[in-house]
């Protein structure tokens, strides 16, 4: 009877041990302390990323009040109180600023919508056609999308000569659009593959066309994607200097060739006016992709219901 009784509280106890025979809560401890340590780390790269986007952008705006460090002061000291000056002087530095800023704006989404809605169609097709090769067709899209932004200058400088359009808005939009299109496919196809067909079937079965089956069946289940591509492709016509530099001869400007002139040897270069010129410029490009993000947020709430084609 007493080997019994030993017997039994012995396994009483062990079944109160976890392993290595430490009791359970020791390990709940440990996970709690691993869970704090992930945590910490996530936290120190996240504000090591941020503090890496974030310095330039409050170094520029420090420079466009006029308050920079001293360096050559000892002890170092800021060179002054801020001020707004500069601000007034971007009219002066650069006198048709205002109107590149409106150019850039306009261009940036024209060039985006064209992108958008070209793209959408050419990735349905793409997805739908079941062409002999199509997987590879792909990925010579992404192989496009990948190339520098000068493997399109020459070609777009003698298409755009030939339409006579060089030196015009439309070079800028055209141009813009043709750059980032295959992105825009790229991403826009892998979107598309993902969904069934048999919702498209349905449509087709009751007598919706094939203008109807895109805008009822397929967009609202890609919204997101669609929103995503266009937020993106915004971004990099926005941020695109190369081919509206060389395809216009100076008339017509975008806001990266204006800020390009700040930095030339043929003027002296005025850091907290080129700052303020900057920090304006950023303005509706932040208030458009915030637009662009809150339509994101809202495509993505209805997305489930994009099946219905009622």
């Amino acid at each position: 009877m007493a080997d019994r009784r030993g017997v039994s509280l012995a396994h009483r106890r062990g079944r109160h041990r976890g392993r290595g025979g430490l009791p359970p809560a020791f390990h709940a401890a440990l996970g709690v302390v691993s869970r704090r340590r992930d945590t910490a780390v996530r936290i120190l790269l996240l504000s090591a990323i941020t503090a890496a986007f974030l310095v330039p952008l409050l170094w520029t705006g420090l420079a466009s009040l006029g308050v920079l460090p001293d360096n050559n002061s000892r002890p170092p000291s800021w060179t002054g109180p801020p001020t707004l000056q500069h601000f007034s002087e971007i009219g002066g530095a650069e006198p048709a600023f205002w109107q590149e800023l409106a150019t850039s704006t306009t261009s940036a989404l024209g060039a985006a919508l064209i992108t958008v809605t070209v793209s959408f169609l050419a990735a349905f097709g793409l997805a739908r056609a079941r062409l002999p090769g199509d997987r590879s067709l792909t990925q010579v899209f992404l192989v496009l999308a990948s190339l520098p932004a000068m493997a399109y200058v020459l070609p777009l400088s003698d298409l755009i000569r030939r339409l006579h359009l060089l030196d015009s808005f439309a070079t800028i939009v055209l141009a813009e659009a043709a750059v980032t299109a295959p992105l825009a496919v790229f991403v826009l196809h892998g979107a598309i593959v993902q969904l069934p067909t048999e919702w498209e079937e349905a449509a087709v079965l009751d007598g919706a066309g094939l203008l109807r089956v895109l805008a009822r069946v397929v967009l609202p289940l890609i919204a997101p994607s669609v929103a995503a591509t266009a937020i993106v492709v915004f971004v990099l016509d926005w941020n695109m200097l190369l081919v509206p530099l060389v395809l216009t001869s100076g008339e017509v400007k975008t806001v990266p060739v204006a800020m390009s002139d700040f930095f030339t040897f043929e003027r002296e270069l005025e850091w907290p006016t080129a700052a303020a010129a900057l920090m304006v410029s950023l303005v509706p490009l932040a208030v458009l992709v915030a637009l662009f993000h809150r339509v994101l947020e809202r495509f993505t709430l209805q997305a489930p219901a994009g099946g219905d084609i009622g």
